[in-house]
């Protein structure tokens, strides 16, 4: 068994990867050592320099692989030296800080906040208790910026009327106190009344289907596509599309950027700031419209 057949099986059977994950490296790993071979007769995996390590990213680059790709790759074989390593077959590993490729980040789809009025305002909605229900959807989806998950755990009793709050419970049983805005409390109020109403015993999920059970995924995705649909052309339609929209729109107004961190449950910084980059995009566009030298 050579080193990269040891790895694999290291792989399979004692870190219990999957067998696509495991293939993946496989694949890696011997694309490098067919590029090891090109540039020297009988290489050796473990005579692997950084400068042969560079030089295979190079290469990659060349062949217009996406950055994705590269370093996907490039976490394959440092995973392999790593092992090598620990096996105390090399003292150090070559792909250590080797430079990679940026990933450039998406910045996120929004819907234009005339779009949302429209739809929340304008009589899309039927007064029976689906329709009551799909505008709870909608409107907690945007009014809050909580995710799926965190939609579908809600209780009847998480929502404080009095207060003007909802409670959350986010990712690692972290919960969290969102406000919401008073437009929200007669909607919330009307909808709590018909939804009592209808299915008297069906427990304290704050969303139900229309037979009276808990809320699941597919429902609120078909009920958010559907209505999104009548407003916006974005291909992309999905709950956490109204989470961006939230951010986005929150910023846009000024919000501080770390109250909105804390109103997503982000757990660090990072994960909020690609907002800004929508929102500077809009200000750079508004200058150039609006200033007489843009």
């Amino acid at each position: 068994m050579n080193h990269q057949e040891s790895f694999i099986h290291y792989l399979k059977y004692e870190k219990r990867t999957s067998s696509h994950t495991s293939v993946a490296y496989e694949n890696d790993i011997n694309q490098f050592v067919r590029f090891g071979n090109e540039l020297i007769g009988g290489f050796e995996l473990i005579r692997t320099d950084r400068k042969m390590v560079r030089e295979w990213v190079v290469s990659l680059m060349e062949k217009k692989l996406s950055p994705r790709t590269v370093r996907r790759k490039v976490s394959s074989l440092q995973a392999f030296f790593r092992y090598l390593m620990k096996m105390e077959l090399m003292e150090a590993n070559p792909v250590h800080d080797i430079p990679l490729p940026k990933i450039r980040k998406k910045l996120p789809y929004f819907v234009e906040e005339k779009s949302l009025h429209h739809l929340l305002d304008d009589g899309f909605f039927s007064h029976d208790y689906p329709g009551e229900r799909d505008k709870m959807v909608i409107a907690l989806l945007y009014g809050t910026g909580i995710r799926l998950s965190e939609l579908m755990n809600l209780r009847t009793n998480d929502v404080d009327l009095n207060q003007f709050q909802i409670k959350v419970t986010g990712k690692r049983n972290k919960q969290r106190i969102i406000p919401f805005s008073r437009s929200l409390k007669p909607e919330t109020e009307s909808y709590l009344q018909l939804r009592n109403e209808s299915f008297p015993d069906s427990g304290d999920y704050l969303l139900l289907t229309d037979k009276g059970e808990p809320a699941y995924s597919k429902l609120i995705y078909r009920i958010v596509k559907e209505y999104l649909t009548k407003v916006t052309s974005l291909e992309k339609k999905s709950p956490h599309i109204l989470r961006h929209t939230f951010a986005t729109h929150l910023l846009n107004k000024g919000a501080d950027l770390n109250a909105v961190k804390e109103l997503l449950g982000h757990a660090n910084l990072g994960a909020t700031e690609i907002y800004t980059h929508t929102t500077f995009e809009k200000l750079h566009n508004i200058y150039q419209q609006a200033h007489p030298r843009g």
